[in-house]
């Protein structure tokens, strides 16, 4: 997303990710470095299901990037990080990014990509 404006849609759905104070601190806790999981949980001291609730949502948003790797005693373990991102938010930013929206209703959010 560095060095591109983000859609409508996109703006609307990193900005919704990060409206949550938990998905916040994850992202501050990732920007430290990568993580796992169970790891990730401990430190912030929530539950490995909520934190997953939350980790989709932000790598929905393209917020952060998660990988699948093999621990040394063979466990399938799945590490996160920030992704490449530069959110910018000006009213010029703003006023291009309503211009691509497919649903511009708050209630209901993004709606489904416009075949091209």
């Amino acid at each position: 997303m560095t060095g591109s404006h983000p859609t409508g849609d996109d703006l609307v759905e990193m900005l919704a990710a990060l409206a949550n104070p938990l998905r916040v601190l994850i992202i501050a806790k990732l920007a430290n470095g990568r993580d796992y999981v169970s790891h990730l949980a401990r430190e912030i001291g929530v539950s490995r299901p909520l934190l997953h609730m939350h980790l989709r949502r932000l790598e929905a948003a393209g917020l952060i990037v998660g990988t699948l790797e093999l621990s040394e005693d063979g466990k399938a373990m799945k590490y996160y990080e920030v992704a490449d991102f530069n959110l910018h938010l000006t009213a010029s930013t703003l006023a291009e990014a309503a211009t691509t929206l497919t649903r511009p209703d708050p209630e209901k959010g993004p709606g489904p990509k416009e075949p091209s």
